[in-house]
């Protein structure tokens, strides 16, 4: 069971459902993630698990979008795997050892990632920066939480980075990291309750260009050094998110230099449990997404 968003045709309201064995059922009670995510845990899964049994089927043709909406933030952890504080060590001349300190101290490193009517879904097309040169996506498990702090779900983030950018100065973190693009969730949310073990899940990610893999590696959450819960704590202080978060954990799959993502790519991440995201690549601005974009 997943909790998935969805658009029944082209300007209509987005509409909340659960993706069970390969149909999407409507989740009428529901008219937000936000609003699902307000519920208490009880009543939270007799409402999913109804949504099951009843099995009201959407409309065929569905387009399912980025599962994220209202004041939900996206936020990311970096450093929490050895692997990644040896390539931010490898891309950055003249200030390695701030990733070699940040992977050690007790505070970690988070940085604001997206909002929601920015993010890309499942069958999406994330972007690489026209004014960056070497371009990695990064696969990573987001956990998501809401307002009392409750972990509701797990999700895939591809966490779309310019090693470039960042690499030439840790300042220019929000430029390799915040941008149009820069930011896929999907293809929907496993509730907390279907993960039995978040920190032992396989993680597999591939990268076609031209009809053949250009890239692939796997890897395990085992390799986390962060709790999760510390994650989700830290960002927590001195904050309020009304309508929760999605926060994710980092990874440890990262292309070496100088590998970099190039138009026309198409990335592949699966988390054992959680399902495969599946974008494209464009260089350069993406289709503006426009879903739930203030006006």
């Amino acid at each position: 069971m997943q909790v998935v968003r969805y658009l029944e045709a082209a300007g209509a309201t987005p509409r909340v459902g659960v993706s069970h064995d390969g149909e999407i059922l409507a989740l009428a009670q529901a008219p937000s993630l936000a609003a699902l995510w307000a519920l208490g845990p009880r009543d939270r899964r007799e409402l999913l698990e109804r949504a099951v049994g009843d099995r009201r089927a959407a409309p065929p043709g569905v387009t399912v979008l980025a599962p994220v909406d209202g004041r939900t933030e996206v936020w990311a952890a970096g450093v929490t795997y050895e692997i990644s504080r040896d390539a931010r060590v490898e891309e950055s001349e003249q200030s390695a050892d701030v990733y070699e300190r940040v992977y050690l101290a007790e505070r970690p490193e988070l940085f604001f990632k997206s909002v929601p009517w920015k993010v890309v879904g499942d069958g999406g097309t994330i972007s690489v920066r026209s004014d960056s040169t070497l371009d990695v996506p990064e696969p990573e498990l987001a956990v998501v939480v809401n307002a009392s702090g409750e972990v509701v779900g797990y999700t895939i983030c591809d966490d779309v980075s310019s090693r470039s950018i960042e690499g030439e100065n840790p300042l220019y973190l929000p430029q390799a990291k915040v941008y149009l693009g820069g930011c896929a969730l999907g293809p929907g949310i496993t509730p907390a309750w279907e993960v039995p073990d978040p920190y032992s899940l396989a993680i597999e990610l591939t990268i076609e260009r031209a009809g053949t893999t250009a890239w692939s590696g796997t890897t395990s959450t085992r390799l986390l050094r962060r709790r999760l819960d510390e994650l989700s704590a830290y960002l927590g202080r001195a904050d309020v998110f009304p309508d929760g978060f999605v926060l994710s954990t980092g990874t440890c799959l990262v292309p070496e230099a100088p590998f970099c993502l190039s138009d026309g790519d198409s990335v592949r991440v699966t988390i054992e449990g959680l399902g495969t995201l599946v974008t494209s690549v464009v260089r350069g601005l993406p289709p503006y997404p426009g879903v739930g974009a203030p006006r």
